[in-house]
Parts: C-alpha cells; sequence; structure tokens
C-alpha cells in the first residue's frame, strides 16, 4: 500500500536551484512523485498551514519564510512515505542534520531549512488538502514498484 506524503521546497532552496536535486533525492529512493507545481504560498494560506503553531514565537517568522519566494508543493508517494522522506530530510536544522540528508548535504542554518515534510498520516491528508485537488494527484502504477518495496514487509 503506498503512502502519500506533503513535501515543500522551500523559497531559499528554491533561490538557490536546489529544486531538481533534492526532487532527484526522492526519485533515487524509489518514491513517485504523484502531483507537483511551483506556487507562491498566500499569507492566508501559510496561516492555514501553519495555525497548529499560531501564538508560538517563532509562528511570524515560519509565515514570513514561506510567503517570502516561490515553493515546489508535491505530494510524493511509495510504501512509508511520510516516514522515508523525513529522514532523506534529516534532522530540522541543518548544523544537525546528518550528512547524506538533505538539510546534512545542502544546509547549515536554523531559520532556511530547505523543505518541509508532513510529520504523520492526518496531516499529511489535511496539508496534501490544501494544496492539491484530488484530480491533480496522480496514482499510476510504475512496473517497477515491485522491485523497490514487496506488499508483505512490515
Amino acid at each position: 500500500m503506498n503512502e502519500q506524503t506533503l513535501i515543500i521546497i522551500k523559497p531559499d532552496a528554491v533561490q538557490r536551484r536546489l529544486m531538481g536535486r533534492i526532487i532527484r533525492r526522492f526519485e533515487d529512493k524509489g518514491l513517485t512523485i504523484a502531483a507537483l507545481k511551483l506556487i507562491q504560498i498566500t499569507r492566508e494560506l501559510a496561516e492555514k498551514h501553519y495555525g497548529v503553531h499560531e501564538g508560538k514565537p517563532f509562528y511570524a517568522g515560519l509565515v514570513d519564510y514561506i510567503t517570502s519566494g516561490p515553493v515546489v508543493v508535491m505530494v510524493v508517494a511509495g510504501p512509508r512515505a511520510i516516514s522515508v522522506c523525513r529522514k532523506l530530510m534529516g534532522a530540522t536544522f541543518g548544523f544537525d542534520a546528518e550528512p547524506g540528508s538533505i538539510r546534512g548535504d545542502f544546509g547549515a542554518s536554523k531559520t532556511y531549512n530547505l523543505v518541509h515534510g508532513s510529520d504523520g498520516p492526518e496531516t499529511a491528508a489535511f496539508e496534501i488538502d490544501l494544496y492539491f485537488a484530488p484530480d491533480e494527484i496522480h496514482d499510476t502504477p510504475r512496473t517497477d514498484d515491485s522491485w523497490i518495496a514487496r506488499d508483505n514487509e512490515p
């Protein structure tokens, strides 16, 4: 069974021309890009997305950051997609992230952390719905899916 998650390539990564390299990390792992678009997140949309953090000291800065330039939003799908994507992204702050992860290889900042990924199934469903209509998400089986992960694996 394929799981879906929302990934956002944030403004700092777009500005640094890292989009293709980051997308490739997910594809190289065997995950599928089920939907993808380049957008400018509005303040209203950012406030919905990060509403759970409203009132926290970092909330205003987070909204300002995610709305500061274009982003790539995508639905990434595959077996255990949420946990696999979070591992690929690495620790939140680039200076803490392991080499080999996206943040570990491309980031050193606490503020600019390159990518966002949903932290659980409920969050993924909520976030995907913010950015994509159901008909924008493509669940097309690939011929190599059975070689990526077997259905009977735990």
